[in-house]
């Protein structure tokens, strides 16, 4: 009778002690033209990222040319000096690079990444369209009918135009941040080359800008690398530009925008808080993220888990803009879908939560799973050096020390129950928010109205 074969099992392998981290700290300097330059050496990433930070903010851009910033951006990797668009599209993919832009309310964003190998090409490339942009009057116009023709899809997308309506809702007329980042076709079809040309010469130049570099620079000779590129790039001297203050009117009330026969109605309810620079701001991260940051947060498991209303609810805070002097403001804001017929139950559970959550606090439980879920699984959020360096012209753009994340981390480790629930009540007071409602109107309206959280206004769909 044959033996049969015993096997050897082998001890299970046993995790080791887990190695400390923090989030990378860059290192500062600057360019003899002026331009402001954040380093990150990150062994193994052989992919580097770079971002580019330009003082060209939306409340800059002139009447009537809402939009400009926008164009602009795009119209950066449209051809320069040296190269057409068609040959400049060409030469990125040569050197496997991508390049991105884009503007928002702080300013203007230009994102490449490239292999290192091939960094030096692509700085050079990215140095000659911050240099010289050709923008060429058939390109800037092939954006505008480009941009034209997103705005109809925009508007007809329930979210964007929840966001449209909170923001108009939220801010004074006067004010740019009432208005479409990306223009409205009054605005974008006013936009022509001599418009783009005018905006940069007036605001693009390296003394205001700030280029963050991240990646392995093992051997490379960075110092050599950004004197021959964004070295070359010339400019005048930076003129103080007064950053006007964000006010937002957050009486209490709703706005529907009528979709007839839509079968569901996106929420977006909000309003404006502290930003960053504010103390409070590790304690409003960590109650938000309790209240609606994830699957197990207090608005999914009623609304999802225990309701059935939406595939899930979002709690949020987003940073708007800040000022070299430490002022700004976040948009806080709750969002998600729920089926028409059960707007305005969702809606009443939705404030039955918020009611609760000022009676009676968080948990410990919930604290430490949030801290765990933000701080314990950030090394993997930042594997990247796009991550990394857009984390840090983050920090840049709203005029945050170098050391921000890192210290960011830290105090939400540190942050208790009791205070992170006094923030997040004070975050969204129950009678303090703008709820904007895109969905049928003759079936959502009553029942909104029953539930007295605001006078109930009705605006047409465009």
């Amino acid at each position: 009778m044959t033996e049969l074969a015993t096997m050897e099992f082998h001890a299970q392998p046993q995790a080791g002690e887990p190695k400390p981290w923090a989030f990378p700290a860059p290192e500062r300097g600057s360019l003899d033209n002026g331009l402001t330059v954040l380093r990150c050496h990150r062994p193994g990433q052989q992919v580097v990222a770079v971002e580019v930070f330009l003082d060209a903010p939306l409340d800059a851009e002139p009447a009537g040319l809402d939009g400009v910033a926008t164009i602009m951006a795009r119209a950066f990797s449209e051809g320069t000096d040296k190269h057409s668009a068609e040959d400049f599209a060409a030469e990125l993919e040569r050197c496997g690079a991508t390049l991105d832009a884009h503007a928002d309310h702080p300013g203007v964003r230009l994102s490449l990444e490239v292999p290192a190998s091939r960094l030096g090409k692509a700085l050079g490339l990215l140095a000659d369209a911050l240099r010289a942009p050709a923008f060429a009057d058939g390109e800037v116009e092939r954006l505008v009918r480009n941009r034209l023709d997103e705005i109809p899809h925009e508007l007809a997308n329930p979210s964007r135009r929840a966001a449209k309506e909170l923001s108009k809702e939220l801010f004074p007329a006067d004010a740019r941040m009432s208005r479409p980042r990306q223009g409205t076709e009054e605005t974008v079809e006013a936009i022509d080359s001599a418009a783009v040309r005018a905006f940069y010469e007036r605001h693009v130049r390296p003394a205001t800008a700030t280029a963050v570099v991240v990646g392995d620079l093992t051997g490379v000779d960075l110092d050599a690398l950004l004197a021959d590129t964004l070295g070359a790039w010339t400019g005048s001297a930076a003129e103080p530009r007064p950053v006007p203050p964000v006010t937002a009117d957050d009486r209490g009330r709703v706005v529907i925008v009528d979709r007839p026969g839509a079968v569901q109605t996106q929420l977006l309810i909000g309003r404006t808080g502290a930003d960053r620079h504010d103390r409070v701001w590790p304690a409003q991260v960590l109650g938000t993220y309790c209240l609606g940051g994830t699957l197990t947060s207090r608005l999914d498991r009623v609304l999802r888990e225990e309701k059935g209303y939406t595939y899930g609810v979002r709690a949020f805070g987003q940073v708007l803009r800040s000022a070299p002097d430490g002022t700004g403001a976040a948009m806080l804001a709750i969002s998600g879908s729920v089926d028409t017929p059960n707007t305005g139950p969702a809606l009443e559970d939705l404030w039955t939560v918020l009611r609760k959550l000022a009676a009676e606090g968080l948990t410990d439980a919930e604290r430490d799973v949030a801290v765990q879920n933000l701080v314990g699984v950030a090394p993997l959020k930042y594997e990247t050096a796009a991550a990394v360096a857009s984390t840090l012209a983050d920090q840049v753009e709203q005029h945050l020390p170098d050391d921000f994340q890192a210290t960011l981390y830290r105090q939400l480790a540190a942050t208790g129950t009791v205070e992170a629930t006094a923030a997040v009540v004070n975050a969204f007071p129950v009678d303090r928010l703008v709820t904007v409602l895109v969905g049928d109107a003759a079936q959502i309206k009553e029942p909104v109205e029953a539930l007295g959280i605001g006078e109930v206004t009705v605006v047409a769909a465009e």
